[in-house]
Order: C-alpha cells, then structure tokens, then sequence
C-alpha cells in the first residue's frame, strides 16, 4: 500500500484520462442528430471512472467522475441549450458518475483493505507454523535425549567389560614378548573389544546427532535390529526381544533417524512394561498397500480410558515420564505418510501398529 502511494501507477492513470478524454472526443465529434452515439459514449464514461475506482480506491473513482464531468458539461451547454429536458437528463446522468465512483471506490478500498489483511494474517500464519516446526524439533531432541539417558545405564555396563578386557589384554602384552601366539590372540580381543565399543557408540550417537530429515530408502530390518541392539543393553534381565520379518527386503522411503527414534520409543516403552520380564515382538510384513510395524509386550497393558490419550503431548503413566514420547512418535509417524495405533492383547499385554503406504523401492 505505501509503496502505491509513493509511487504512483502512471499507466493506470493514463489510461483512464486516455478513456475519459476518447470518450469525449467522440461526444464532441458526433453530430447532435445522432442521439444514439450520443447515449453509447454517454455510458462509456462509466468504464474509465469504475476502472479508476478500483485501481485508486474512492478517491480515483471520484476524480475520474469530475474529469468526465467537466469535459462533459461544456458539450450539454453547447449542444443540448436547447432541449431543456434531454439537458436535465444529461446532467442527472453525470450525478450518476460521481456516485457510481464514489460507491465502487468504497468497495474497492474495502476489497483492497481485506486483502491487506488476509496476507499479514498469512504471513503471521506462516511465521508461527515456522515457530512451531522448530519447536516440534527441539521436543523430538528432548524426547531422544531422554531416551539416551534410559540407555545410558545399560551403555555403561556394556562399555566398562570391554575396558576391562581391553586393560587384562594390556597386562598380558606386558609379559607376552617371548610368547607370538599369545601376543596376537591378546591383540585380536583388543580389536574385537575395540569394534564393539565403537558398534555402540556409533549406535548411539547416530541416534543422538540432530539433523533435518533426509528422505532416502530405509531398510526396515536394519532398524530394527538396532533398535534391538540398543535396547537389550538396556533392558532389564528376563526380557527376550523376537523379530519376525519376510525373506524379501523390506524398504521404506522416509527418514532413517526418525523411523529409528519411534521404533526405539516404543521398544523402551514395552520393555519398561514388564520389570518382571517376558518377550517383546518387533514384526513386520508387506502389505497390499503399504507396510505393517507391530511391537508387542507381554505388559500390564493399558488401561481402557487411557487408550484414546496416549498420543496427546504431556499424557502419561508414569511417575518419571515427561509425556512426549508416545506423541512425537505419532508426529513423526505423520509425517512420513503413516498412522500409528494402539490395542490391548487379548491375553495381556500391548501392541502398537504402525502403518505406512509407501510400495517397496518407490522414493520420494
């Protein structure tokens, strides 16, 4: 709006005084016998004043309209002095001009005002979607940082026995020069040992790396069976995980980290459901339509009143749980495409579906 009125649209303006003055050129021009041009260029005043209206609002339609006019009312004293009535019709016509100008400027000015209005309305819009996608990020961070630190008990069991292979292998090496065979043995447990720190930690900090999606092809077995690595590090004594996929290679367009933060949510949750132990099921299989994911536990499960509300942000059960995690796994789940549901075992327990309608090797 004030970039308009700073500068004005010359072409516009031309081409309405180019109107208004043809217009009267032709009034002008033709001779008074020929009353039918007369009332078609009296109309087509209309056309520059109703075109000068809604280019500058009221106040254009309404300047237009006394151009018109006072190019016009010389050619009624001239040619229509004499025909007192025609005249008086005449100038009622030019009455007409002016409100004609006045009414669509009104509207024009109102049109351009809404207009106005539902663009800031859009950019405010689209400023806090922005808002919101970088505060769903920072949730998905704080949800993953939780659950690193509930596998960073189960880590540090698992990384303090290869240390301490690692530092017996160290003091074998010490008396071992005049022994090769034992030499090398020691040396092979210390790169083993070595690769399985670095299996975890790669695990890990995979996991952990914050980065923005990157849509490729996933292969959903090699997800699962880390997830299944990282967990059992974690998971209590007496739980037995079981993964039940096709022969055929399973591959999911979408984002890896992702995918793998939901799979390992919902691994952590089963497992946690059962301190006592029992078996959780990581299956998946093609369907006609997409592919279908299901974590089983062998839980208390979940109450019936609370099946409707694990998804909603900050619900949860447990005394420690921040009430994210269920939430941004459906988000995520969303996002690629799929949806997530939740049912109670007829025996006990959980399952989570979670569905996604991509065909194998399509990419996004």
């Amino acid at each position: 709006m004030d970039t308009e009125k700073k500068n004005p649209n010359w072409k516009a303006i031309a081409l309405v005084l180019a109107g208004i003055a043809l217009t009267s050129a032709g009034h002008y021009l033709t001779p008074p016998g020929m009353r039918l041009w007369h009332g078609i260029f009296q109309r087509l005043y209309y056309l520059p004043v109703v075109y000068a209206a809604i280019a500058f609002g009221w106040m254009g339609g309404l300047a237009a309209a006394l151009i018109a006019a006072l190019l016009y009312v010389p050619h009624i004293v001239m040619t229509w002095r004499h025909e007192h009535q025609y005249a008086l019709e005449q100038y009622a016509e030019i009455f007409m001009f002016l409100a004609v100008g006045l009414v669509t400027g009104v509207l024009s000015d109102r049109e351009r005002k809404r207009r106005a209005e539902l663009q800031s309305t859009a950019r405010k819009l689209s400023r806090v979607y922005r808002e919101l996608q970088d505060t769903f990020e920072q949730v998905k961070r704080a949800d993953r940082l939780s659950a690193i630190g509930q596998l960073a008990a189960g880590l540090a069991h698992e990384i303090r026995n290869p240390l301490a292979s690692i530092d017996g292998a160290a003091e074998v090496l010490d008396v071992a020069d005049e022994r090769p065979e034992l030499r090398k043995e020691t040396v092979g447990i210390i790169r083993k040992e070595c690769s399985r720190l670095n299996r975890l930690l790669t695990g890990l900090l995979d996991f952990a790396r914050p980065r923005r999606p990157e849509w490729r092809e996933v292969e959903l077995c090699r997800v699962l069976d880390s997830v299944i690595d990282l967990v059992s590090h974690s998971a209590g004594k007496g739980i037995r995980f079981h993964k039940e996929t096709p022969r055929e290679i399973l591959r999911l367009v979408g984002d890896q980290e992702q995918l793998t933060q939901v799979m390992l949510n919902l691994t952590l949750n089963a497992a946690q459901a059962m301190p006592e132990g029992g078996d959780v099921w990581l299956t998946a299989r093609q369907d006609e339509d997409g592919i279908m994911i299901r974590i089983k536990d062998q839980g208390a499960g979940i109450p019936e009143e609370n099946l409707d509300k694990i998804f909603d942000p900050f619900f949860t059960t447990k005394d420690t749980g921040t009430g994210l995690g269920l939430s941004v796994a459906h988000q995520i789940v969303t996002q690629h495409g799929g949806t997530i549901t939740v049912s109670r075992n007829p025996d006990k327990g959980t399952t989570f579906n979670l569905f996604f309608p991509q065909s194998r090797g399509d990419l996004a």
